[in-house]
């Protein structure tokens, strides 16, 4: 079982950003409306546009939060960035951010590959760092799949980060992790990494198990599949946090959960017995944003509530890998930056 803690380190500001394109949802599937698709999912709009990538939304996410914070930039001494669709195969991503937004060449900068549960993943992993050598670190992760498939539409791009500094008697993060690769396959993008390298055949079109036709370098999800994942596995990696730390989850103000499905999210909550106002949700206008769905829907969600007060919370990532992750932390007087529309 892997549970983790870390003491002396907070989260001391998040901020989000996305494109301001609004698309509105279409059904992918005859059956139903726009409308009836969109009541069964919970997605009404995402924010696309192919013109950013997530470095650029994260860059663009990262100058608002160091402004608004008053930080040195000198002062900041690691970032992780946490995506599926950095900007090359090689290099890495975080390299370029910390050249681009002029941070210092000692700077510890490391790429996370993760989806659903990167934010989680990435928390802990900076979590660490900050250990009192380290003082200052950027959280970086979101997903801009660019090129997307028009037949799932239900993903939005976003870009977010998250400030985390070393604070002495700080009671830091408690988390649960796990992790299950029989179930690789149930979101993948078959082709195009080292195992399946592009070829003309990448580029043609088959059905997938919910008949929707694809071609290898788009993304096919066993839907079914992802759902009993999800409403079975998150609501044990948060009882087992719970019951680890002896946790009452009725002294929880909020429950943040990845943001796959709007049934997903209602099960997990009813299951936990969280009542809705206390499971904020991000899903309705941005779509599913993967690792970034968790930051977005505190910025957009709560985020004005949280400045001058201090709040206790539960955050849940779970999907692709497949993977998942549990973390009880709190916020106290944390800064929330508005939304940056690029």
């Amino acid at each position: 079982m892997a549970f983790l803690e870390f003491k002396n380190v907070r989260i001391v500001g998040i901020s989000a950003a996305v494109p301001k394109k609004v698309v509105k949802l279409r059904s992918r599937n005859s059956g139903y409306s726009d409308e009836e698709y969109s009541n069964s999912v919970g997605v009404k709009e995402t924010h696309v546009d192919d013109s950013f990538t997530t470095s650029d939304l994260c860059y663009y996410a990262a100058e608002k939060l160091i402004t608004d914070l008053k930080w040195e930039k000198s002062e900041i001494d690691a970032i992780i960035f946490v995506s599926q669709f950095p900007d090359y195969i090689l290099p890495a991503t975080s390299p370029i951010l910390q050249d681009r937004l002029g941070l210092s060449t000692e700077c510890y900068a490391a790429d996370v590959s993760l989806g659903c549960s990167g934010w989680v993943y990435g928390l802990s992993l900076i979590s660490g760092l900050c250990n009192g050598s380290i003082k200052k670190a950027l959280l970086m992760a979101g997903d801009a799949r660019r090129m997307q498939d028009q037949k799932d539409p239900l993903f939005g791009y976003a870009g977010t980060v998250t400030a985390v500094e070393f604070s002495g008697g700080n009671n830091g993060f408690d988390f649960h992790f796990g992790s299950d690769g029989s179930g690789y396959d149930a979101i993948i993008i078959p082709d195009g990494g080292a195992r399946n390298q592009f070829t003309a055949e990448s580029l043609k079109v088959h059905a997938d198990d919910d008949g929707i036709s694809r071609n290898s370098l788009q993304s096919y999800i066993k839907g079914m599949d992802v759902f009993s994942f999800a409403i079975t596995t998150a609501p044990k990696s948060i009882k087992k946090l719970a019951g680890k730390h002896s946790l009452d989850l009725k002294s929880v103000d909020y429950l943040i959960l990845h943001q796959a499905n709007k049934q997903i999210n209602a099960k997990i909550a009813k299951k936990l017995d969280f009542e809705q106002d206390r499971v904020p949700e991000s899903l309705t206008n941005y779509g599913n944003t993967s690792s970034a769905s968790i930051p977005l829907t505190i910025v957009t969600g709560i985020g004005k509530r949280l400045q001058n007060e201090s709040k206790r919370f539960i955050a849940c990532g779970f999907g692709v890998g497949l993977s998942w992750g549990s973390v009880f932390f709190e916020l106290d007087h944390c800064f929330i930056s508005s939304l940056v529309e690029v």
